[in-house]
């Protein structure tokens, strides 16, 4: 059905005032920036943990939740998230030493001055969230088998991620409900879709842990998150800007003049 009723208290953007479609426009662009930035950063902290680092596998999603059996720590930190910091030489002269036993009096010689210079800036300790690699007996703790995220930084990720993508698709969904979608099931379905997704989302990053293939969970929520975001905004800002008014708007505000044109 796509002649359903208008309801009594939905006004189309073309009915709100100039100020309130500029503050929606103002807020849909800074969203949207802040949106392509979080994919470019989910893109480069996840990818080339598989050993290619132009694509974000499935792979990836599980080496980063459950872990590798084929190395330790920080060879799947060297090849994923940190490839980027060192050259690949320095990377191969690190993970060429893991491999050979982590000898001490070898790190003294060819490891420890690769660390100080490139990394301990920032692994240096002073922060909680990040592995301390100042030191051969911190440096041993991540030179273990690489189990995947821990349950506690889960948690804690998870509590912003929830918080943040709420208020986030709180605000598109407000906005793109002044939008003229028909069938009205259509436009419910798109405002609840990313709220189910941020739901399977979070939870498929615990499930990943203990069942592998539960890491297409988290890639088809992800995908499913994007697509309806994309959606409410093109249709938000073509609607407000540069759509045709619809007829039945038009028809029902014909008599009051509440259109404001512009």
């Amino acid at each position: 059905m796509t002649d359903q009723p208008l309801h009594r208290l939905y006004l189309h953007y073309r009915e709100l005032p100039m100020s309130l479609r500029v503050l929606y426009t103002g807020a849909l662009i800074i969203l949207g920036m802040g949106y392509m930035f979080a994919i470019v950063y989910l893109f480069g902290s996840h990818s080339g943990r598989d050993g290619n680092p132009m694509t974000m596998s499935v792979e990836d999603i599980v080496i980063a939740y459950s872990g590798s059996s084929e190395g330790t720590r920080l060879e799947t930190a060297l090849k994923g998230p940190m490839a980027g910091m060192l050259p690949g030489n320095e990377i191969g002269q690190i993970i060429g030493w893991v491999q050979r036993g982590a000898d001490k009096s070898e790190y003294e010689e060819e490891v420890r001055p690769v660390l100080e210079k490139r990394c301990n800036a920032c692994h240096d300790g002073s922060n909680p969230h990040l592995p301390n690699l100042d030191g051969y007996e911190n440096l041993m703790e991540v030179v273990v088998l690489d189990t995947g995220t821990d349950v506690f930084t889960l948690v804690r990720v998870s509590h912003i991620h929830l918080f943040g993508l709420t208020f986030i698709f709180f605000i598109v969904g407000l906005i793109f409900s002044h939008a003229y979608v028909r069938p009205v099931w259509l436009k419910c379905t798109v405002v609840a879709t990313p709220f189910v997704c941020i739901a399977l989302d979070v939870s498929s990053w615990y499930f990943t842990k203990l069942f592998s293939p539960m890491a297409w969970l988290v890639l088809l929520s992800g995908a499913f998150l994007g697509i309806s975001f994309a959606f409410m905004w093109v249709v938000s800002m073509y609607q407000m800007w540069f759509g045709a008014v619809p007829l039945a708007v038009a028809e029902r505000s014909a008599d009051s003049d509440k259109i404001v044109v512009g």
